[in-house]
C-alpha cells in the first residue's frame, strides 16, 4: 500500500510550533514524520519530532487505565476498565470537596501539549467545579513580567523579519538547538544581506560558534550589560532621542541613572572587558535594523524580570522599532488574544485561591503561607507535566506525592516518575490521535491539527477525560460525575498571568507606551497606526 501523507502540528512547548507532514504506512501505523511547507518553519523540524513515530508506537505506552496495587511510588499497578478508573477518581474528588471544600482539589497542568483545546481541558474542569487555580510560574512568568514592563504586552514581531535585519542578537537562547525554525531566517539574513550575528550567553554553545561576536558574560549579569550599552549609546549620540521623546517614558532621571552605568562599571560586574562592551554597544547602536531574539535562560534568576526589562529598553533607546528587521522578540503568545481565552469562574465573578505551581512541594507538605488559609490539598489531577522531576524542590514534591491521604490521578502516555505515585493512571493520546488548535509563542501562524489515526489502545484525550469527570456521560461516572453536570464547552480556558511590576521597574528604564510600534506589526494594528508618524522604514 502506498503511504498516505496527512498534515499535523507539533504540540511541544517550543516557540516553533512546526507544521508537519505525517506519512502513514497504514491507518494505524506512522511511517515517517517530516517538516511541512509552512511559511515560517519552511519544512524544517528538529530531530526529536522527526522520530515521533517511535513514541507513538512505543511498547512503553500506557494503553489501559491502571490502579495502584502496591505502596505509592512502587510502580505496582493493575489494569482496570475506564468505568472503574473514572468512578474511583470521581468519588475521590467528590469526597475531598464535600469534606474539605472544593479548593482541596488541584488540577496541576502545564505544557505537555500547547494545543489550546487539549492543554486547557483541566482548566475548564477546575473552573467549572471551583477547584484551586494555578499560577503558571515555572517557565516564562519572570521573563514575561520584565517584557511587559518594557513593552506593554506579551506580543511581538513576526520573526521572519529577521531576514531583513543587518544585525541579529541572540540573547540568552541557543537558537541552533532550540529554535531551528528561527535559524532559517537568521541564515537568510546572513547570506542575502551580510548580516552580523552576536550571541550573549555564558556558554560557548553551538549558536555562539556560528556568531561574529560572542559576549560570554557571567550568569545573572545581563541587566548590567544592557545598562552599559545604553550608557554608550546615550553618550556617543547613537540614541534616537526623537523616538524616546515621542513614544517612550524616557526622562532625565532615567538618563541620569544610566550615566553612572559605564562600561567600566559593567565590566567589573559582567566579567567582560570594557572594549568588548563598547564594541557591542557601538555595533548595536549604529545598526538600525538590529533584531534582538530574547530567550528565557537569562531571566531564570532572582533579578530576571529586571534583566529582561533592561534588555527590552535597548531598541527603545536606539529607535530600532522604527525599522523592518529591527526591534525585539521574546514571546508572541498574546498575538492570539483574539481567541478570547477566559476563565469560567473569573467571568462569573468567583475567585478561588491560586497556587504557585513552582511551590508544589510546599503546598503538598502543608506550608501555611502557600495554603493561604485554605484547606490542605487532598486530591489532584495531573495532566501534561511530570512535576516529580520538573518542579523545584523535588524532595519536598516527592514527599508530598507520597502522602497516604492524597488521592492522585495522572493522565499520561507512559510511566513517568510522577505517574509512579498515582492511585489511578489514565492513558493519554498523542498529538496524532486527537484534534487540536495550535497557537505559537514564536511566530504568527494559527494552525489546526486533526487526528491522523485512532487512539492507541484505550488512550483518550484530555478533553474526553475531563468531560467524563465532569459528568459528560453519567454511565461512566456514577452519581453524575464530580460536578453532576457538563461544563460549558464554549471557548477556551486559560490561567491568567499575574500582573507585571511595570511601575516599579519603569522608574529606572524607558518603557514603550502601550503598543507603540510601526504598523508593520500586524498584531498591534488595532492599537496605534504609527507608520505615518514614524516616517521612513529604511
Amino acid at each position: 500500500m502506498k503511504a498516505k501523507t496527512v498534515p499535523s502540528v507539533c504540540p511541544h512547548d517550543c516557540p516553533s510550533a512546526c507544521a508537519l507532514d505525517v506519512e502513514m504506512a497504514a491507518p494505524d501505523r506512522v511511517a515517517r514524520i517530516r517538516g511541512a511547507d509552512m511559511p515560517y518553519t519552511a519544512g524544517v523540524i528538529c530531530a526529536k519530532v522527526a522520530r515521533y513515530a517511535e513514541l507513538v508506537h512505543s511498547d512503553q505506552r500506557i494503553t489501559t487505565p491502571l490502579r495502584r496495587t502496591g505502596p505509592k511510588g512502587s510502580g505496582q499497578f493493575e489494569p482496570v476498565s475506564w468505568d472503574e478508573a473514572l468512578d474511583e477518581a470521581a468519588a475521590a474528588y467528590r469526597a475531598a470537596a464535600e469534606r474539605f471544600g472544593a479548593e482541596s482539589v488541584w488540577a496541576y497542568h502545564y505544557g505537555g501539549t500547547l494545543g489550546r483545546v487539549q492543554q486547557t481541558a483541566s482548566v475548564r474542569l477546575r473552573d467549572a467545579l471551583g477547584w484551586s487555580r494555578q499560577l503558571d510560574t515555572i517557565c516564562g512568568h519572570i521573563g514575561g513580567t520584565g517584557w511587559k514592563a518594557g513593552v506593554g504586552a506579551m506580543s511581538g514581531l513576526d520573526p521572519r523579519e529577521m531576514a531583513e535585519a543587518d544585525l541579529i542578537v541572540a540573547w540568552g537562547c541557543n537558537m541552533v538547538a532550540t529554535q531551528v525554525g528561527a535559524m532559517h531566517w537568521v541564515t537568510k539574513a546572513v547570506r542575502e544581506r551580510g548580516a552580523k550575528m552576536v550571541v550573549i550567553d555564558p556558554y560557548r554553545n553551538p549558536t555562539a560558534e556560528r556568531a561574529d561576536m560572542h559576549l560570554r558574560l557571567r550568569p545573572g549579569t545581563d541587566g548590567a550589560l544592557a545598562c552599559a550599552v545604553m550608557n554608550v549609546m546615550l553618550a556617543e549620540g547613537l540614541a534616537d532621542r526623537a523616538f524616546l521623546a515621542e513614544l517612550t517614558d524616557f526622562t532625565p532621571e532615567v538618563e541620569a541613572h544610566l550615566s553612572s552605568r559605564t562600561p567600566a562599571w559593567a565590566a567589573a560586574v559582567t566579567g567582560l572587558t570594557e572594549a568588548e562592551i563598547v564594541a557591542f554597544a557601538r555595533l548595536y547602536g549604529s545598526t538600525k535594523r538590529a533584531f534582538l531574539r530574547l530567550g528565557y535562560g537569562f531571566t531564570r534568576q532572582r533579578n530576571g524580570a529586571a534583566a529582561m526589562h533592561a534588555v527590552t529598553a535597548l531598541p527603545a533607546v536606539s529607535g530600532a522599532w522604527r525599522h523592518p528587521g529591527g526591534g525585539a522578540a521574546f514571546s508572541a503568545w498574546k498575538n492570539f488574544s483574539f481567541l478570547k481565552e477566559e476563565d469560567v469562574l473569573e467571568v462569573a465573578g468567583v475567585r478561588t485561591r491560586s497556587f504557585d505551581m513552582s511551590r508544589l512541594g510546599a503546598v503538598l507538605t502543608g506550608n501555611p503561607a502557600d495554603l493561604q488559609g485554605g484547606p490542605p490539598v487532598k486530591a489532584m489531577l495531573i495532566m501534561g507535566t511530570n512535576p516529580a522531576v520538573v518542579a523545584p524542590d523535588s524532595l519536598a514534591v516527592r514527599q508530598g506525592l507520597l502522602r497516604d491521604d492524597l488521592f492522585l490521578a495522572v493522565h499520561e502516555q507512559r510511566m513517568t516518575e510522577t505517574a509512579r505515585y498515582a492511585d489511578i493512571i489514565f492513558p493519554a493520546t498523542t498529538m496524532l490521535e486527537h484534534d487540536d488548535l495550535y497557537v505559537s509563542y514564536g511566530h504568527t501562524f494559527l494552525q489546526v491539527g486533526k487526528a491522523v489515526m485512532a487512539p492507541v489502545g484505550e488512550a483518550r484525550s484530555n478533553c474526553w477525560l475531563t468531560s467524563q469527570l465532569a459528568g459528560g456521560q453519567p454511565s461512566f461516572v456514577r452519581g453524575g460525575g464530580v460536578g453532576g453536570g457538563r461544563p460549558s464547552a464554549d471557548g477556551f480556558g486559560a490561567a491568567r498571568c499575574g500582573r507585571g511590576s511595570r511601575q516599579a521597574l519603569g522608574r529606572l528604564l524607558p518603557t514603550v507606551r502601550g503598543h507603540a510600534f510601526p504598523e508593520r506589526l500586524r498584531p498591534f494594528r488595532q492599537a496605534l497606526p504609527l507608520r505615518s508618524r514614524l516616517g521612513g522604514d529604511g
